[in-house]
């Protein structure tokens, strides 16, 4: 089975966290993260499962030693034989004994089930990795969900100030006689609508903050520090980032133990084919012992076999029900790979659409605030009528709503990329020394690693942006030609 874990190297390990959590500045995302992990319940259960099954191991191993019984017993004999004289005879015993009894044999069941349990105990400790890499992973993403409907709110009161603006300026027109009615009601429809976006992330903030406070168990902090970009340890191609994910996942780890679990469980089912064999010292002392009238003193040393020739056929139906729990136990570990390898690709694409994504948005954030601006002058000299002012005022919104979503999509995609590839903790260096643990047990997939999951990135078909640019010049060259308005006088004054 390799080294022994230890629960104590483990234990110590969880302790390194919460150090870990009071060494991070408040409100960073490592501290986040950090706060999580120590106190997530699914942590904590993942972490007693472990200890549990390091017992579990420990009473398996207890059948290699002797067994001593200490037994006792007082009673009544009442006998009837026909050919003494008298024929009947009733006798009162007690008696202490005690015995001894050491295995000697029992067709390896026993050194089969210590096997199966060490496999149990290592798919447990990956189980408690991976459940620490989730954990890690939700606190990023509430993390960055609080940061990004903080922005949002942010955006939506700046939307409603603006829109409400406009409403006291057309109000202040409208009274002067240089707007009409109609655009009063058109901006106060605006206004409507600007005030339910902000009641609507006002709502959301809520939200995730309570999420927050569910997955770290503190509230946000009222301060949080700027985006905490974690692009160190990405990969440069998905085939690299697919074959990191499969190569170090915990989940994965932990499927392929079970899978040696169940294999280990079939070599128990076969023992039950082969004798038992077991040494035993037993002495007792008493008064009429065994029935025996005057007998105080009984004592043998004695091999005992004993050897099931036939159980109707359940230990045959056993063994192929657990040969199917085998197959069962490599469909998941399969199932496990393809998961993670989808979540690995995903997560990396996003990283690199959302780069690009980020720095088109943030153009379209800084053109559309600049021809708000330049639609605000010319409606105030009546080159621009109100509903070119308002739809550009839902445009500046739309596109900074879309700017701030793509920076905090990119900042979770990296996440994701590291959690998919069991590396999130370590970047945010609150890892619990797993590694060490690993290292130590020298532990190695071999030939049980996922047979059915290949790491093939997906292949995209797409158009070329030389193509799209090509068509859309052909559009403009076939396009009527129309001849130059004159500009828009502004309206008399009645």
């Amino acid at each position: 089975m390799g080294t022994r874990w230890s629960a104590t190297r483990a234990a110590a390990a969880l302790l390194l966290v919460g150090g870990t959590a009071s060494a991070q500045p408040t409100g960073s995302l490592q501290a986040s993260a950090a706060r999580a992990i120590e106190t997530h319940p699914d942590v904590s259960a993942r972490f007693n499962a472990y200890r549990a099954s390091i017992d579990a191991v420990a009473a398996a191993r207890g059948a290699f030693l002797p067994r001593v019984d200490l037994g006792a017993s007082v009673g009544k004999d009442s006998d009837r034989i026909g050919s003494r004289n008298p024929a009947s005879q009733t006798l009162a015993r007690s008696g202490v004994g005690a015995s001894v009894t050491q295995l000697l044999w029992d067709g390896l069941g026993t050194q089969g089930e210590i096997e199966r349990l060490g496999h149990d105990q290592r798919a447990r400790y990956f189980e408690l990795v991976d459940t620490t890499e989730q954990i890690a992973l939700e606190a990023a993403r509430a993390h960055y969900d609080v940061m990004r409907m903080r922005r949002l709110v942010q955006l939506a009161e700046d939307n409603y100030v603006q829109h409400r603006y406009s409403f006291v300026r057309i109000e202040t027109r409208v009274k002067a006689g240089v707007s009409r009615g109609v655009d009063l009601e058109q901006a106060a429809a605006r206004l409507a609508l600007a005030e339910s976006n902000l009641s609507t992330e006002t709502s959301n903030l809520h939200d995730v903050s309570a999420r927050y406070q569910r997955i770290v168990g503190d509230e946000a902090p009222p301060a949080l520090p700027p985006i905490e970009w974690l692009e160190r340890g990405i990969p440069s191609t998905a085939t690299e980032a697919m074959q990191a994910a499969v190569e170090q996942n915990a989940g994965i780890s932990a499927s392929i133990e079970s899978l040696r679990s169940a294999r280990a469980q079939v070599e128990i089912r076969n023992a039950a084919f082969k004798p038992r064999i077991e040494a035993r010292v037993r002495a007792t002392t008493g008064h009429h012992l065994d029935g025996i009238r005057d007998q105080s003193r009984d004592a043998a040393a004695e091999i005992i076999l004993n050897w099931n020739l036939y159980s109707g056929g359940a230990d045959q139906a056993r063994i192929r029900q657990q040969v199917r729990l085998v197959d069962q136990a490599a469909d998941q570990r399969d199932r496990i790979c393809r998961d993670v390898r989808q979540n690995a690709a995903i997560a990396f694409n996003d990283t690199l659409k959302l780069r690009e994504q980020r720095v088109l948005l943030e153009r379209s954030s800084l053109a559309s605030e600049k021809a708000r601006d330049a639609y605000r002058q010319q409606f105030e000299i009546g080159q621009r009528n109100l509903v070119d002012l308002l739809n550009s005022e839902a445009e500046l919104y739309s596109a900074k709503r879309a700017h701030v979503n793509a920076e905090y999509d990119l900042a979770l995609a990296y996440a994701r990329a590291h959690a998919a590839m069991n590396q999130l903790s370590a970047q945010l260096g609150v890892r619990r020394a797993d590694a060490v643990l690993a290292d130590a047990t020298g532990w190695v997939r071999g030939d049980d690693a996922p047979a059915r999951c290949n790491v093939h990135p997906v292949a995209l078909r797409t158009t070329e942006r030389s193509t799209l640019d090509a068509r859309a010049d052909g559009l403009a060259e076939r396009a009527p030609v129309v001849p130059a308005q004159p500009p828009r006088q502004p309206a008399s004054r009645p």
